[in-house]
Parts: structure tokens; sequence; C-alpha cells
């Protein structure tokens, strides 16, 4: 028997939140905000809450079932809001990074206003706060904490983590990543260190969109990883191929990207497998207010300010990406979803609804006018 399917990854077992909010420790003076960016802040959050608390309601009412996928946003190449009006030179970079993260401020404590969202960790649910807690690492000496999210630069962040504990001697060190050894865990603390470093800890997060991610992870896991394909593709096969059900000869190892996605729609988000499981999912933002949320898109640059703003040594530097990575462009994400039939896209989008409309987001555009090009 297939999985039940679930659309959306909300319980209805939260209590009201009013105080969800990320405090973005800034270094620039908000005279110099208020010069840049005068209307900008006010009108992108305005429409940013709008577009949310609609989301919600929607979710709320079991509307996103059967609804159409929105129009898109702009032109539908990867963006964000701040982009298509902030200037492109240095003086503007931190200004830029503020009213994103001013955006996401309110967005978030918007939408974990709503009656039905956890206010702490301890409102989750058992296997919602087992999940969350295996995602949190700790590091005592700075006093932070990493939520990470695969397929968004979490095995960089855990040699920094590395080399910030003494394990590493450099995050340039060329061995393959253990992604468990020499890391502490916030599942591994009892409830009252739990409670004391949630509180006292800086804590921080890196987001994605949300169809870059999944694309990521089905070509590296489907394309690369033998056991992956083992465990995952010779089951995908197998349910969705036709005539394969009780092929012993699959291997898994050719997995079209539209049966990956037949997959994930009869598929738990609380149950799924981390690398494709929602950010949502794996972070909880409104059971933790975390102080800073970076973006892959700008990784770079938001990297070097959480390790500024834990006081890392001069000598810690975030890893550079190596020559063998092969990046997910816009036309190779373009050409995926374009090759989707639109009744899936249409069901897979609201699985990871509150990833688009959490971390702001636009949705893909898949217009037939825009496949074309």
């Amino acid at each position: 028997m297939l999985p039940r399917r679930q659309d959306y990854g909300m319980k209805r077992a939260g209590v009201a939140r009013s105080g969800s909010v990320i405090n973005f420790r800034t270094t620039v003076s908000p005279g110099s905000l208020r010069r840049s960016s005068a209307v900008l802040p006010s009108v992108l959050t305005f429409a940013v809450i709008v577009a949310s608390g609609g989301l919600l309601l929607m979710i709320e009412k079991g509307m996103l079932n059967s609804m159409e996928t929105p129009p898109p946003r702009g032109n539908g190449r990867r963006s964000d809001y701040i982009r298509q009006v902030v200037p492109h030179n240095p003086a503007a970079v931190d200004t830029e990074s503020q009213i994103l993260q001013e955006i996401r401020n309110r967005t978030i404590r918007t939408m974990c206003s709503h009656k039905n969202m956890p206010h702490n960790v301890w409102s989750l649910s058992p296997l919602q706060r087992k999940t969350l807690l295996q995602h949190i690492l700790v590091n005592d000496e700075y006093r932070l904490l990493y939520c990470y999210v695969p397929k968004v630069a979490c095995s960089n962040w855990k040699r920094v983590l590395k080399v910030l504990s003494g394990a590493l001697e450099s995050v340039d060190v060329n061995i393959k990543m253990d992604h468990r050894s020499d890391l502490l865990f916030l599942s591994s603390l009892k409830p009252e260190e739990i409670r004391y470093r949630l509180k006292h800890y800086f804590k921080f997060m890196f987001v994605r969109e949300p169809m870059e991610r999944l694309l990521s992870a089905y070509r590296n896991k489907f394309g690369e990883i033998e056991a992956y394909q083992k465990k995952y593709g010779v089951e995908i096969i197998k349910r969705y191929r036709k005539g394969h059900a009780k092929d012993s000869s699959v291997t898994g190892d050719d997995v079209t990207f539209a049966e990956f996605v037949r997959y994930l729609l009869d598929e738990d988000v609380e149950r799924m497998n981390e690398h494709w499981m929602p950010v949502y999912n794996l972070c909880q933002p409104c059971a933790v207010s975390y102080d800073f949320i970076g973006s892959y898109e700008h990784l770079e640059r938001d990297a070097d300010f959480v390790l500024q703003q834990i006081g890392a040594p001069p000598h810690v530097h975030f890893p550079e990406r190596q020559t063998w990575y092969k990046p997910v462009t816009t036309e190779t994400l373009h050409y995926y979803l374009c090759s989707l039939p639109q009744k899936l896209l249409r069901e897979l989008l609201p699985k990871y609804i509150l990833d688009f409309s959490f971390f702001t987001y636009p949705l893909p555009n898949t217009t037939t006018e825009y496949c074309r090009h």
C-alpha cells in the first residue's frame, strides 16, 4: 500500500505565536538603509505578507489540493525581490541583505502567528521535534546553533564547524566529509541544555530555491550515488514504471525526474528523506527564532556575515566550491520543470509551498509561452 498522501507540512497542533522574528544583527546604520530604500521594504513586505497570508488560508481550507499553479512573478528567471530594484554595486550589498532579511522577518512573523503554527520546540509533535533536533548542530565555544539543510552547502558548513571545534585543521583539507563524527547535535543534549542553547546561542540556517534544491538532490542521488539508486531508485521504478513491478533486473540508476516527482507526491513530508524534505520541516522556523537565514544564492556573502557574527578567527573561512561541482543553472532547472507534465507540477508545488512563502522565493514560471524559449 502506498503511503498516505499529504500535500503540505503543517499539523494542527500549534498554539498562537506572536513573537517569531529573526533578529538580524546589522552593521549598517538605519539612516543609510532609509536613504537607499525608503519605499522598497514596506512595499515588498506588504506584498509578501499578503501573499503568504493567502497561502496559509488556502492551506488551512485545503484549497491547494485542487488549485491551478499560480501565475509566475516576473519572467520566471532565478532572482529575488531585491535585485530588481537595488543597484548592483558594493555599497548596496549590505542594504540589499538587510532588506531581504526584513522581508523574511515580517513574513515569518506573520505566518508563525497563525493559530495552528508551533510556538516553540516543545509544541512540535515527537516526530517533528526529533527531525529538528537531529538537524541542529552545536558549537559551545562560539555559542552557535546551525540547522543544516542537505543540498544547501551543508557539507562545507560542517567543515567549518569541525575547524572551529579543533577536529579539523583547515576547511581546505582534502578529505571525504564525514557527516556524523566530531559534530555535536542538539538531539544528544538534555532538555534543559537544549532550552539554554536555544535561548542564548546565535542560531542560523541557509535556504535555497525549492525546486532548484529538489533537482540538485535528484541529479546527485540518482545520478551518482549507488546506495540511493538501490534503496530508492529500485522502489521508484518498480512502483511507477509500467511492467517493472516484479522486474528483478531493475538497478535504479535510470529514474526519470517525472518518476521521482510521482514518488514525492505519495510521500508524507514529515517522513521524507532529508535530501528532499521541505526546509520548513527540517528546521521549523516557527519553533526556532533564527537570528539569521542566509541564501544559497548569496552564499559567500552570507557565510562571511555569519563568521563575523560568531567571532570566528581570521584564518577560518567558508570553503570555495569544488572544481568538480556541477551547479543547477537556470537553464537546467527550466528544462526539467518544463519537461514535467503540468498536472505533476501543480500537485508538487503545494508540497513545498511553505518553503516558497516563508523564504520569499517566487513560484516557478512554467507557462507554455515561457517553456518554449
